[in-house]
């Protein structure tokens, strides 16, 4: 049972019975774990009803239109995903508290989950994580922001009051940390809340390569030989493709297509032996079912999954299985099967980043990390799924890891980060800099024991006890422990794979040090067979090319060895490119060049001749000519270059062609444009960029005669919605938006920051989570459909006012045309009394 599920619970139980507080409420969970908070409801507080939204589809939808809408519940349990998708559903409430578990989930604000539970509209928040602070500054403020956007408001601002390079190492620091913190922080440590936890022990295992193995890890090498070999640039996609590579080698070779022997595919011991950590596992299982333990197996990579499967059918283990792809039943089914008392199943398998969150499997009191994740924490999460509250036994944790390949220095690098990360948040001092990976640090770790693989071609599995190895891993682990804590924080702030002396570098190899020899020859740190190479791996693109059949192309038509570099955004005169071709063509009848003949042209033969005939003909220029060459080439825009032509194009596309009028080159430009070779894509692009001129004037023209019609706009100033009443957003609120939108004007730069940072200063919304939490993003779409509304209404206003006038007009035509009648038929009466 969960210390921090229960009181949550207590306390929505509380707001209940003693606050007569009912809801509705919203505790948003992992998937994994939604049974296990339905069943706590039920146990500790039966009188709070909840209800719990996952299914498919057509489930959602049933359930929503029965027990959702007509709210007789109290607390809605759902996870991350159903919130993402009935995200429409959720706004509609006014949630009471929102608690959100494993709330890490939200440290990037601008995720699309942390985007949608600002929308919400909540009375109190609430945030349970452990781990609050994984990587940096900024994710502890997107947690604070999230819970009192009033308060905290600003990431800078967070970054100032804790500026690690004005405090690095000051204890002011740490007392100001708690200070800010300690009014909104409810913090349990798991050995304060159960004292009698037994301890947890971890060993890293060090495995050699199996045959098959060896073979292909050197396969992925000689592939990438040349990226090995470079000293220069090199690309890091390339460099993080090669080392997944290499990770999957030393996971277990069959992760390859080809490299399983089949057909037939049979499940037999060469699973295990060609394996190192298959080797290994299948020693160690015996030996901890022996002693009565379970065990969790945890790994990176879902095919690894299956591979276990089948050994566990293999080998008669019974087994549990859970990764990202599992349905929420059978998550839940698998959990309590295992679980259950006298339960039959001896091992679990989790895929690490699917089953590292908020599972609670303490029956189990062995942990197999069978690969290493490149974030420390989420292998410590992983090892806390069984030591846990609840925990009867001492807990092994036992790390397989390759020697001599990358996953070596991966889990080296791990171990320093989580060392750093200890030693600064124990300092009360936070990380300034962010721990990415860089390429050259990958290629050093993909170089690391290479010349080791390729110097050797067998087998290094041995027959060793799996005590014997055990002791071996226990060594190592504390000798590298023991080295840790030696290394000072300068020490881990800069690690390269170079750091801890002469004696564990790696360039130390068989008691030589191949550092020097390095600096020598980049080339000698690894020399393998040569081979040819195929350009092209993908097998499909391969034969596409292979049997592409194509006529070889003509040589291009020689030019003279010495030509001015002329580009036609330059605008030089026409008369030029007819010297600088007679100046061609008198070359190539020098040099005795011959028009080949192209098909693809119709009438290719009178072509060919023509062109031809001009090079028979051409003569060189005079020196009257050569004059003229010389004089000309100074008279276009020759200072101009591709920069400064794009410049231009930009400068119209944004202000429209007829602000810049000034330039000297624009005149040119529009008398001689059609001489460009791009014309109608540079058109293009001025011709958007000036619609959206047009769009921003009519606007503004649409803001200012909605604001004229109003004395008080900020008071008095109503939208005309329609049936397009947005559910989040109150008048006021956007009557505010409007009105300051006009204020500051709309087309001015940074115009929605500003107006983000006005909604957070207005008083009127001091106490409103919802606008104050809107990003800038949001208000400006926000205010997009606003202006639209607008736009509509200002449109029906003025057909309205035409209709009116028309209506006027006519009116008065037909008026005065009675009037007309009036007098001309008196007229006749006249004339007819006069005759008569």
């Amino acid at each position: 049972m969960f210390w921090k599920t229960l009181q949550t619970i207590a306390l929505l139980g509380y707001l209940k019975h003693y606050r007569n507080i009912p809801g509705p409420h919203m505790v948003l969970v992992p998937k994994s774990t939604l049974h296990n908070w339905m069943n706590e409801f039920k146990r500790w507080v039966p009188t709070l009803k909840a209800v719990c939204l996952i299914g498919d589809k057509d489930a959602r939808a049933a359930f929503i239109r029965d027990v959702m809408m007509p709210g007789e519940w109290d607390v809605c349990v759902t996870s991350y995903e159903m919130v993402i998708r009935e995200k429409s559903v959720f706004k509609k409430f006014n949630w009471r508290y929102l608690v959100i578990d494993e709330a890490h989930r939200i440290k990037n604000e601008k995720s699309k989950l942390s985007e949608i539970v600002r929308e919400f509209k909540t009375t109190n928040r609430l945030l349970l994580t452990g781990t609050p602070l994984q990587n940096n500054l900024h994710e502890l403020w997107s947690l604070l922001n999230f819970l009192l956007p009033d308060v905290f408001n600003s990431a800078n601002d967070f970054d100032s009051w804790f500026d690690t390079n004005n405090c690095l190492g000051d204890q002011k620091l740490v007392e100001r940390l708690h200070a800010v913190l300690r009014p909104f922080l409810l913090r349990r440590i798991k050995a304060e809340v159960e004292k009698n936890l037994p301890p947890k022990k971890e060993v890293k295992i060090y495995l050699g390569l199996s045959k098959m193995q060896r073979e292909w890890y050197t396969r992925i090498l000689m592939k990438d030989i040349d990226i090995l070999n470079s000293s220069g640039k090199t690309d890091k996609m390339r460099l993080l493709n090669i080392l997944m590579q290499l990770r999957k080698c030393c996971n277990h070779p069959y992760l390859f297509d080809g490299a399983e022997p089949g057909p037939p595919y049979t499940t037999d011991s060469h699973l295990v032996t060609n394996s190192g950590k298959m080797v290994a596992l299948d020693k160690l299982l015996p030996k901890v079912q022996e002693q009565g333990s379970r065990v969790l197996i945890f790994s990176q990579m879902t095919r690894v999954l299956d591979i276990l499967e089948d050994y566990c059918m293999w080998r008669g283990y019974e087994y549990c299985r859970l990764d990202g792809n599992t349905p929420h039943e059978a998550r839940q089914d698998a959990i309590e099967a295992y679980n259950a008392e006298n339960s039959s199943k001896f091992i679990f398998m989790l895929s690490t980043r699917a089953g590292g969150l908020g599972i609670n499997l303490a029956t189990a009191d062995v942990v197999i990390l069978y690969d290493s994740d490149w974030n420390p924490q989420v292998d410590l999460q992983a090892m806390d799924r069984a030591h846990r509250i609840g925990q009867k036994k001492p807990v092994r944790v036992f790390r397989l890891i390759t020697d001599n390949t990358v996953e070596e220095r991966i889990v080296e690098r791990a171990e320093m980060k989580l060392r750093l990360d200890s030693i600064v948040i124990q300092q009360g001092r936070l990380m300034e800099q962010s721990n990415k990976l860089g390429k050259d640090e990958m290629l050093q770790m993909i170089r690391h024991g290479a010349t080791h693989v390729f110097a050797s071609k067998d087998n290094e599995l041995t027959d060793e006890d799996i005590n014997t190895i055990l002791e071996r891993g226990a060594k190592k682990t504390a000798e590298m422990n023991e080295r840790m804590e030696s290394l000072g924080e300068s020490s881990l702030r800069n690690f390269t794979v170079d750091t801890g002396g002469a004696e564990t570098s790696l360039y130390n190899f068989e008691g030589e040090d191949y550092r020097e020899k390095q600096k020598l020859s980049m080339m000698e740190w690894i020399e393998p067979p040569k081979r040819e190479r195929k350009a092209n791996y993908a097998v499909d693109a391969y034969f596409r090319e292979a049997l592409r059949v194509s006529e070889p192309r003509a040589p291009k038509a020689p030019r003279p060895p010495k030509q001015p570099n002329i580009q036609d955004f330059q605008f030089f005169p026409p008369r030029l490119f007819e010297l600088l071709e007679m100046e061609i063509l008198y070359y190539r009848k020098t040099i005795g060049y011959k028009v080949p003949r192209s098909p693809d042209i119709p009438n290719a033969a009178q072509v060919q001749k023509e062109e031809q005939r001009k090079i028979d003909e051409a003569g060189p220029l005079s020196p009257e000519e050569t004059e003229e060459k010389e004089k000309l080439l100074t008279q276009g825009f020759t200072s101009w270059n591709k920069r400064d032509f794009n410049q231009f194009i930009k400068a119209n596309e944004k202000y429209g062609r007829d602000d810049i009028d000034i330039i000297e080159y624009s005149a040119i430009f529009w008398e001689r444009c059609n001489e460009l070779q791009d014309i109608e894509k540079i058109m293009a692009q001025m011709e958007r960029g000036e619609a959206r001129i047009q769009r921003r004037i009519s606007i503004k023209k649409a803001l200012d005669a909605k604001i004229a019609r109003y004395k008080a706009p900020f008071h008095q100033l109503r939208i005309q919605y329609g049936t397009n009443k947005g559910k989040n957003y109150t008048e006021e609120e956007d009557r505010f938006l409007i009105c300051m939108l006009h204020k500051m004007g709309f087309d001015k730069e940074n115009v929605y920051e500003e107006l983000r940072q006005c909604v957070r200063n207005a008083p009127q919304f001091r106490f409103d989570w919802f606008i104050k939490s809107r990003t800038a993003m949001e208000l400006q779409r926000r205010c997009n459909t606003l202006i639209s509304l607008i736009e509509k209404e200002n449109m029906e206003i003025e057909e309205k006012e035409r209709a009116e006038k028309k209506k006027r007009t006519t009116k008065s035509q037909m008026a005065h045309k009675r009037k007309a009648d009036a007098s001309s038929e008196a007229t006749g009466r006249k004339e007819k009394k006069a005759r008569a």
